[in-house]
């Protein structure tokens, strides 16, 4: 059993001011004892393409040297929700490989301060909204090129990464097989207010898992872009009780990992044992 946290943020574009509040709300996490602190996505910054490129690297570089070293400090897992990562091939000379655009990556941070994992986000939310909102995330980010992994921890948990819209893909998590599924999100308020809640119950209680969800809450990125983030900041237990929510404002919800509430439900109930759509079945025989 151990102690975990989401943040709940409201970045801009900004990126000093943003990591100042982001590693302020991660030590108000470990004060409160939590041992396993995630970030909403693109906590560092959200605004306009060119002005990530002004920071943007690889995700080694110093974008995340500061939340390393306060992983390290407090002896805490730190789920980085997602940053501007160049997307760079060597093969390509050193030149962009989507035209100018980064990667909008997840990285899973040690208590030592080392990158335990990194996910590139596959499903990028190019959507018009029916309140008028336009979204074209492609024009900014280019897609990962594979899926995620579990990564065992010294917690007893295998987690697995996962970035906003990809929780509308389950065939993503279902292949994942994870005991906690981390989702930093983004989500806009016009469909967070329909689908976030029930999205990340139906993602724990499919996969008999936990779902820790870290957001941005509010008007974020510049004023001109008008863009309103849903917020709901929560932790979903693998029977898709949810066992804390901040549904507006900046700040931080807890909820403790009881690792046998993982073993509880599947023995409850063993869909995991009596899936069948993973087996090879002739269709023409099976009855």
């Amino acid at each position: 059993m151990f102690l975990a946290a989401a943040v709940q943020m409201r970045s801009g574009n900004d990126r000093a001011a943003n990591e100042a509040r982001a590693l302020a709300l991660l030590g108000e996490a470990a004060d409160r004892g939590a041992a396993f602190i995630g970030l909403p996505e693109m906590w560092e910054h959200i605004g306009p393409a060119r002005e990530k490129h002004a920071f943007a690297g690889p995700i080694d570089g110093p974008q995340l040297a500061r939340i390393r070293e306060f992983a390290s400090q407090r002896g805490v897992w730190c789920l980085a929700g997602s940053i501007a990562e160049l997307a760079v091939e060597a093969e390509a000379g050193g030149r962009s490989s989507g035209g100018g655009r980064v990667y909008n990556t997840s990285a899973l941070i040690s208590p030592g301060g080392q990158i335990a994992a990194t996910y590139r986000k596959l499903h990028l939310f190019d959507v018009d909204i029916p309140d008028g909102a336009r979204y074209r995330e492609s024009e900014q980010v280019a897609p990962g090129d594979a899926a995620p992994r579990a990564v065992e921890t010294p917690l007893g948990v295998k987690v697995g990464l996962s970035v906003c819209y990809d929780l509308r893909f389950p065939e993503l998590y279902r292949n994942v097989g994870a005991d906690l599924f981390t989702v930093p999100a983004a989500f806009t308020a016009y469909t967070g207010r329909a689908h976030w809640e029930v999205l990340l119950r139906a993602r724990a209680i499919e996969n008999q898992a936990f779902v820790l969800a870290p957001a941005q809450v509010g008007r974020i990125g510049p004023a001109s872009e008008n863009r309103f983030a849903w917020g709901h900041a929560c932790i979903v237990d693998p029977w898709g009780e949810i066992l804390a929510s901040q549904p507006e404002g900046e700040g931080v919800v807890l909820a403790e990992m009881d690792l046998a509430r993982i073993r509880e439900v599947q023995a409850a109930l063993p869909a995991q044992a009596n899936r069948r759509m993973n087996k090879a079945i002739d269709t023409t025989t099976y009855k």
